[in-house]
């Protein structure tokens, strides 16, 4: 008759200390049935996958994998029962981590209890003050004709397109240049120092400083060579730092002309009948874009106000785990981009100059989770869906898809915790002294 397991895991014993304002230390007694169980299946796994000498696979008897494997067989019996008993553990004595646990324990032994801590971090508890009559400063939102000119322009920009100019015409600021270069330092080639095909926009200064102005004045089919130093805090790896010297052979000079704004153009753009509609959806577009400004404004000072009356810790672990996605964002976007040393050298000089705003960030989150507490907010799926929806019009993307997706990878939880922020800072302005200040002037 084939092996059974039982359905239902004897009950572990858990006890939590409070060893600091956001800080469990969890202590667990896993009972020794299941420590047997853990080994056994431990050593059943083993046993259909060694190769022992002598014996057929899947018929090895369980004393000589003890003899052979068990020192080290130890490791895995621990980290399966720490993974299968500590999400029962904290659930038991109520705690709710925010960052991966620490775990101290000995090594386990067959048919005797297994014994181990867990450093636990989780949410502070925060003693709300009254947080009524908050200041805040929300700017005035408006789009002038101007905005919506400047907005045209830009648009305009972004629609044209790049084209050829006449062999004979000579390289000034604001031409496109397509170039291949061969960069020297010390009349030795560096990595990252040549290139072909490369496209600049002439007088943008992104190469190194000097080098537009040495291309003014030249010809397609023209070469120079081109002496500049390198700044030391440049993306040019070792040789940055370093006068280097760039023969450049120039293969097109292009130019990009703005299309007219006219409705023709209006209707390449969009669904548009006339320019003077796409005017208005520019309007439109600015002044919601201007009204979350001002609401991200609001929220800043009103925050900024209370966390000057209430003083609480941010776990470590949940911002530096709030530090490293952001971190890892950033490699991603970069990576291939710069050179490899100096992209870890940039990344580490981030993690330090992140992390204060990564702190401020948690505080604001805390407190608005804290408000919301007091208030009663709870969940609600409905208001979750219907974000859903409306992010799904504002991507062009059909929403059941977008709602399987947030489903699929566990994000309606994040999102709902999301608007209950939104709403817990709907609770402060209602009580908040807002001042209305001028909007601030376009960059």
């Amino acid at each position: 008759m084939a092996e059974t397991e039982p359905t239902a895991h004897p009950a572990l014993r858990a006890t939590a200390e409070e060893a600091g304002p956001v800080l469990r230390v969890v202590s667990v007694e896993v009972p020794a049935a299941r420590v047997r169980r853990a080994f056994d299946h431990a050593y059943r796994d083993l046993g259909r996958r060694a190769n022992v000498k002598g014996f057929r696979p899947g018929k090895v008897p369980r004393s000589v994998l003890e003899r052979l494997y068990g020192p080290m067989l130890l490791e895995d019996v621990e980290r399966a029962l720490v993974a299968e008993t500590l999400p029962e553990a904290v659930e038991q004595v109520g705690v709710e981590p925010v960052a991966e646990p620490a775990i101290e324990s000995g090594p386990p032994v067959a048919d005797a209890p297994f014994r181990y801590t867990a450093r636990i971090e989780v949410k502070p508890r925060i003693e709300l003050p009254d947080l009524a009559g908050l200041s805040g400063q929300r700017p005035a939102v408006q789009a002038g004709d101007a905005d919506v000119e400047r907005e045209l322009e830009a648009l305009r920009q972004r629609r044209a397109t790049l084209a050829d100019l006449p062999p004979e015409t000579p390289i000034e600021d604001g031409h496109f240049v397509t170039l291949d270069y061969a960069g020297r330092v010390a009349g030795k080639p560096f990595d990252g120092g040549s290139g072909q095909g490369a496209t600049l926009q002439v007088g943008s200064g992104v190469f190194a400083p000097g080098f537009d102005e040495a291309l003014h004045g030249l010809r397609a089919g023209e070469d120079r060579e081109i002496a500049v130093a390198l700044p030391a805090d440049s993306g040019w790896g070792e040789a940055a730092g370093h006068d280097a010297s760039f023969a450049v052979h120039v293969v097109a000079v292009k130019h990009r002309p703005l299309p007219a704004l006219d409705d023709a153009f209006a209707r390449q753009v969009g669904d548009f009948e006339s320019v003077e509609a796409l005017r208005e959806r520019v309007r439109s577009e600015i002044l919601a874009a201007r009204e979350r400004e001002a609401r991200a404004r609001l929220r800043a000072s009103l925050l900024e106000d209370a966390l000057r009356r209430v003083e609480f810790p941010v776990p470590p672990g949940l911002a530096e785990r709030r530090l490293d996605a952001r971190l890892q964002l950033a490699h991603r976007e970069l990576e291939g981009a710069m050179p490899h040393d100096a992209l870890h050298a940039r990344l580490d000089a981030w993690r330090e100059e992140w992390r204060p705003a990564v702190d401020h960030e948690l505080r604001e989150e805390l407190l608005l989770e804290a408000v919301g507490a007091a208030r009663g907010l709870a969940p609600d799926e409905d208001a979750v869906t219907a974000r859903i929806d409306e992010l799904a019009r504002e991507q062009g993307i059909d929403a059941r898809r977008l709602r399987k997706s947030y489903d699929e990878r566990g994000m309606r939880g994040a999102l709902a915790a999301q608007i209950l922020r939104e709403r817990a800072l709907d609770a402060l302005i209602e009580q908040a002294h807002v001042i209305e200040v001028p909007a601030p002037e376009p960059a």
